[in-house]
């Protein structure tokens, strides 16, 4: 992963979601946000969304407000209702008595329609800086196995255990949000060197290096639906 990134790949790389009926600006900013180191899911209604978050923890939102359905406003308002997530709120009015109205829903941030993606990427970088836990431990540890996503290192006790290219970002990618589900779709990003045809074939490779009985994992679970989790401890 390039320089630029680097202080967001850690063990906690932000993930982030995005719900804008437009499809051409929902691909654009996951994709942009992908490259700029965040994880990034995109759907295009309030719908779908809830039906995500009873899933995944995201740690923030992008929220167009005209929406087909349930708008953004009413959609953050009920959110926020129930979660301190931070919320970017999208929208073509720029008028200050709509972003009044976006900030008194319960908005974090508030950014008009156009909009640089970079601006977006440095607003949610804001947002996060400023929410942050404390730091945690950068290695992860499951069973026997230690992994440094930093230094790509995987060992189990005193051995190091040699990953391909492909079995390093998806474990890199699998250990940035430990025991969270992961999409398919994230983890078939071409940036990740694994495309979807073989995230099957890269999962099952995984597993027989850091599972006992690869048809019984305990540390790399399938969850159903969605993708897969990597349960540490």
């Amino acid at each position: 992963m390039s320089s630029r990134n680097d202080t967001l790949a850690g063990s906690d790389t932000p993930h982030i979601l995005v719900i804008d009926d437009d499809e051409r600006i929902r691909q654009l900013l996951a994709r942009y946000l992908r490259e700029n180191g965040f994880l990034a899911s995109a759907v295009e209604s309030a719908d779908k969304a809830d039906a995500l978050m009873k899933t995944i923890s995201f740690d923030a939102l992008v929220i167009d407000v005209m929406m087909p359905g349930e708008d953004g406003l009413s959609m953050t308002r009920r959110v926020r209702a129930g979660s301190a997530v931070p919320i970017i709120l999208l929208t073509a009015r720029g008028e200050p008595q709509d972003r009044i109205a976006g900030l008194e829903s319960g908005a974090s941030d508030y950014l008009p329609k156009p909009f640089e993606p970079r601006e977006l990427v440095l607003r949610l970088q804001g947002l996060l800086q400023r929410s942050a836990l404390p730091p945690k431990d950068d290695v992860i540890r499951f069973g026997p196995f230690a992994f440094d996503p930093g230094r790509g290192e995987l060992t189990r006790g005193e051995e190091r255990v040699k990953l391909t290219d492909a079995e390093l970002h998806l474990l890199r990618t699998l250990a940035a949000k430990p025991g969270a589900p992961i999409p398919r779709t994230v983890l078939a990003q071409k940036e990740l060197g694994v495309f979807d045809r073989s995230i099957d074939v890269q999962v099952t490779r995984l597993r027989r290096k850091i599972e006992d009985d690869p048809r019984t994992p305990q540390h790399l679970k399938t969850v159903r639906g969605i993708g897969y989790a990597l349960m540490t401890d």
